[in-house]
């Protein structure tokens, strides 16, 4: 392996190892020790791999969205449903991905979003180019239900995306906060009223 393979390959590693221990704790509250340990790095290496804290968290979140995207395109890309059974998948995932203790996949917008948009703008603005487009992404299958008849509601397909995506988010924070699943029944629901599915 190559010296830049390696390199990459151990940068990879570190966000990999460190990615669970920031959505338990949020990104503040982990120190570089912290990281290398969990990472299995040596003391002293971290700017070796990143410049600053801050350019660890811009690569945390881009690779974050990034395997997030993956995921979804996998759910929203099945030729063999149509639109409104997508978004189901979707949103089951997305209750799965929070109820079922995965903690190392749990949504680090969701558990960031606030912490970091005040301290960078620089991961603030990764965060929003991410979350656009899941929206878009997520507007491209409503559209498609509206015109296949899956999906009833004749509002703008983007702004649907938007209420759905944000609604889940606000969701996300009630299960954290009650540490129970209803505000997920309660966002299925309306989920369903809002696109009529």
């Amino acid at each position: 392996m190559k010296i830049a393979e390696k390199h990459r390959a151990a940068r990879q590693h570190i966000l990999e190892a460190a990615r669970p221990l920031i959505g338990q704790r949020g990104f503040s509250a982990v120190g570089l020790a912290q990281i290398l340990e969990v990472a299995g790095i040596p003391k002293g290496s971290f700017y070796h791999y990143f410049e600053s804290k801050e350019a660890f968290g811009e690569a945390l979140l881009q690779t974050y969205i990034d395997d997030y995207l993956i995921k979804m395109d996998d759910i929203l890309g099945n030729d063999d449903e149509n639109a409104a059974q997508r978004i189901t998948r979707y949103c089951q995932f997305w209750r799965d991905t929070h109820i079922e203790g995965q903690i190392g996949n749990k949504c680090l917008i969701v558990k960031l979003a606030a912490e970091v948009s005040d301290l960078s703008e620089r991961m603030r603005a990764i965060l929003d180019v991410g979350t656009r487009t899941v929206i878009d992404r997520i507007s491209t299958v409503i559209a498609r239900g509206q015109e296949e008849g899956s999906i009833g509601s004749t509002q703008s397909a983007l702004m649907l995306a938007a209420s759905l995506y944000q609604l889940w988010l606000g969701s996300t924070l009630m299960v954290k906060i009650t540490h129970s699943s209803p505000p997920f029944d309660h966002a299925w629901e309306a989920s369903r009223l809002l696109l009529e599915i």
